[in-house]
């Protein structure tokens, strides 16, 4: 099979210049083109260009790329992988796509024309070449009609969901021509490469995620209007309280755009023949009536909602459907609403949810009946099991249970006893399953987990790279474990240490496993890897904890909360065997410094790190300021150096709080290290992490030696208090901020010392506690963290 080393993708809109930037993130040379324009734009008569002009000619492909590097949120992992892109036209560029591995066509979703496209491909195609399209539901069948045998076997779609880096889900699809070695070669290389959850579906309308989701959106609808629910109880209900995203339904249609919508449900409606389905996709005339009203959503700042400015600033307010009017939202509550939202998990959630005896229980049956058994309905058509199902609604709609786990976790005989006692039409497999005695359609029995597969129970595979630590903990692998944190064995001698507190926050029981994992794998163990399987990895230290002693005036006891931090990871750092971390999502201040000991970092490409203490009026003490100092001195070996440079630049990451938007953004803002990396499939981290662990240990590891500090000392803080200063001057930051910088910049610069002192890495910890401690006492400071409690956000005072 041919390596994907370069690719062209055809198209540059949204879609297809979000698909460009994440195979740039991925690290593969991009051709992007687009047709020549016919029109030349008023500033380019202007310039004196005409039609011929390459400017003109490769104007959509550079003004997409011009585009990337100013979304939000970005496309690319890094700006500067914009450098990977290279923008044509298909008129002077077309033999170019001989020379590529991977063509993705990405035009309008229209058969003829995607149909025409094909054909003009395959006169510059070069044998072998895998070519697919991004269509969202046209038939990858249909498509090939008119291109020959060789090129149809190297021809599927890739059905990439947006915006394409932060969505998991990559639906293959092959059609009936497709060589199964082309399946089998892009289903790895598209998890591996680029980090997707690929599932493979049938050549069906809508395939897999669209096709169930788009219905379940349909049944919401229509429910609404037939019992006279508002926007708002709908999106209370369809939420997290399902076990869905907060944006649930009106919200996600709003973003989606409900012209995109409209068009996805009237093309499952356009081929599909049941009449009972086909009714589910008759587009609601609401629907209707709000496209020729151009109210769709986000792109044009009105849909099912609208940001409305008042006096108190912006307001959200929501679509009454009675009277096509707006309103300013309203918060719901009720008794089965509460019960979700103080249950554990999705599972505990829909169970709470549906045990209800008010109108909202009832709202949430209604609409989560349908959907389940329109999924059974449609097993075999749209795809060859359940788990394909369950990823792609999990993975491409991002609720936490896909339709049969869903089916699980409310009870599956019980829930079908009920349907059938209202009437509903249950689908035979389903029945037949149960007769059999069978009360879910997965299990675990002795570690391995199953699922139904044409009437059985068939083992889920497992596979090296996938390593689950709930599954393990399941397997009773866990070594030691409190209630902050795990040490769990993940096989070879590697042992993994898991937090588990509430949001990851560093709390004295993290410290103390800390401690003790250290013992443990000095004794026992190979390496320690340090990672989670958390909504993030870590946001930082135990905020609550630090302000209630704060303001109880309890010094003794703050200080020796930062005293075990400090000690906590200094024993990290001089454990002598190998220590890999491996963050995720959020990895901010403490979460940094839990990172900062280890021989080494695996980011997950989605990592978004950094030291962000001075938004509630600290500067970052449990070793992170040491760190960054440490790094400094040890880049800078030569003494006739000036390390001034250096250490501003971390002097300005600390004391803005920046953050990086990426892993490999982490490189910008000087916390990556030459031997850190970036994994793309935040799936495989621990197995990565797991695999340097045991690289490093076979390679003979030896602790690095500890070395004394070059700091900047007295005249280097003042340079860093004058910058400071003049930020105060402009009017950028409070007389607060400026007490913050003036502590940071003094324990960056390592005190009231002569510049180029050497000093150790106690000495720079007693200085990063000592400024901690006198924040603490600032009511400045302890209002920061109230606020940052209760609000979420930073307080700027």
């Amino acid at each position: 099979m041919t390596k994907i080393r370069t690719a062209a993708v055809i198209g540059s809109g949204v879609m297809g210049s979000g698909i460009a930037a994440h195979l740039a993130n991925a690290g593969i040379p991009v051709l992007l083109l687009d047709m020549v324009p016919t029109q030349l734009l008023p500033q380019e008569e202007a310039a004196g260009l005409t039609l011929e002009h390459p400017k003109v000619r490769n104007r959509l492909t550079v003004s997409a790329m011009d585009k990337l590097k100013k979304t939000n949120p970005a496309p690319l992992y890094s700006e500067a992988f914009i450098e990977r892109l290279t923008p044509g036209n298909l008129e002077d560029d077309l033999a170019k796509l001989g020379q590529v591995d991977w063509i993705i066509e990405v035009i309008v979703e229209n058969l003829q024309a995607k149909q025409q496209l094909l054909s003009r491909i395959e006169t510059v195609w070069k044998p072998g070449t895998i070519v697919s399209s991004n269509t969202s539901g046209i038939s990858i069948h249909a498509m090939t009609q008119n291109v020959g045998d060789e090129f149809k076997k190297h021809f599927l779609g890739t059905h990439f969901f947006n915006p394409p880096r932060y969505m998991k889900l990559l639906e293959v699809i092959p059609s009936q021509y497709t060589d199964p070695a082309i399946i089998s070669f892009m289903t790895e290389f598209c998890e591996k490469r680029l980090g997707k959850g690929v599932v493979q579906a049938k050549d069906t309308p809508n395939f897999i995620a669209n096709r169930i989701g788009t219905y379940g959106l349909l049944v919401t609808l229509r429910e609404m209007i037939a019992n006279g629910y508002s926007v708002e109880e709908v999106d209370a209900v369809t939420g997290p309280a399902m076990g869905r995203p907060k944006s649930a339904t009106f919200r996600t249609l709003d973003l989606v755009g409900l012209d995109t919508f409209v068009h996805v449900a009237n093309n499952v409606f356009g081929l599909v023949t049941d009449p009972s389905e086909k009714a589910v996709f008759d587009t609601p005339a609401i629907l209707q009536t709000m496209v020729e009203k151009g109210w769709i959503g986000e792109k044009t700042g009105q849909g099912f909602y609208k940001k409305v400015k008042n006096e108190a600033g912006k307001e959200i307010h929501s679509l009454d459907l009675n009277s096509m009017t707006y309103a300013a939202s309203r918060k719901i509550s009720s008794a089965s609403l509460e019960g979700a939202k103080q249950a554990k998990g999705a599972s505990g959630k829909l169970k709470a949810l549906l045990g209800g005896k008010d109108r909202y229980s009832e709202l949430a049956w209604n609409i989560l009946k349908p959907v389940l058994l329109y999924s059974a309905a449609k097993l075999d058509e749209i795809a060859d099991s359940i788990v394909e199902i369950d990823n792609a609604l999990k993975w491409g709609f991002n609720w936490d249970l896909g339709p049969f786990e869903t089916w699980d976790a409310i009870g599956l005989k019980r829930s079908v006893e009920r349907m059938e006692a209202e009437g509903s039409e249950v689908p035979e497999w389903v029945k037949a399953w149960i007769a059999a005695g069978n009360d879910s359609f997965y299990t675990n029995k002795e570690g391995q987990s199953f699922y139904y597969l044409k009437n059985e129970y068939k083992g889920i595979e497992s596979r090296p790279e996938l390593i689950s630590l709930a599954a393990l903990k399941q397997q009773k692998k866990v070594i030691r474990s409190n209630s902050g944190a795990n040490l769990i064995d993940i096989g070879d001698g590697v042992a993994c240490l898991e937090f588990q507190s509430p949001n990851n926050a560093v709390g004295g029981d993290i410290l103390t496993m800390i401690q003790q994992s250290v013992d443990e794998v000095r004794s026992n163990y190979r390496g320690l890897v340090v990672a989670n399987e958390g909504k993030n990895f870590c946001v930082g230290a135990n905020l609550m904890l630090l302000l209630m002693e704060a303001q109880d005036g309890e010094w003794d006891e703050v200080d020796g909360i930062i005293r075990l931090f400090q000690n906590s990871m200094m024993k990290l750092k001089g454990l002598d065997k190998p220590v890999v971390a491996a963050p995720h999502k959020m990895t901010l201040g403490g979460g940094v410094e839990a990172c900062m000991p280890a021989d080494q970092i695996i980011f997950s490409a989605e990592t978004y790190y950094g030291l962000v203490e001075v938004g509630v009026g600290l500067i970052p003490a449990g070793g992170g300021c040491k760190e960054l100092a440490l790094r400094v001195s040890s880049l800078v070996r030569d003494p006739e150096v000036d390390l001034q440079p250096w250490i501003n630049a971390s002097f300005e990451t600390v004391a803005m709080a920046k953050v990086s938007t990426s892993g490999h953004d982490t490189k910008r803002l000087g916390y990556m290290r030459p031997l850190d990396t970036v994994v793309i499939n935040p799936d495989h981290r621990i197995y990565e992490a797991k695999q340097a662990v045991l690289r490093m240990d076979a390679a003979g590891y030896t602790p690095p030696a500890r070395e004394k500090i070059r700091v900047v000392g007295e005249n280097g803080k003042a340079v860093m208090q004058v910058g400071a200063y003049s930020m105060k001057q402009g009017g950028y930051i409070s007389d607060h901020d400026v007490l913050i910088a003036n502590k940071l910049a003094h324990v960056l610069a390592g005190g009231n010392v002569p510049a180029g002192t050497l000093v150790t890495e106690q000495y720079l910890l007693d200085l990063e506690r000592e400024a901690f401690l006198s924040l603490c006492g600032e009511l400045k400071t302890q209002q920061r963290m109230q606020y940052m409690l209760s609000k979420g956000k930073p307080l700027r005072n």
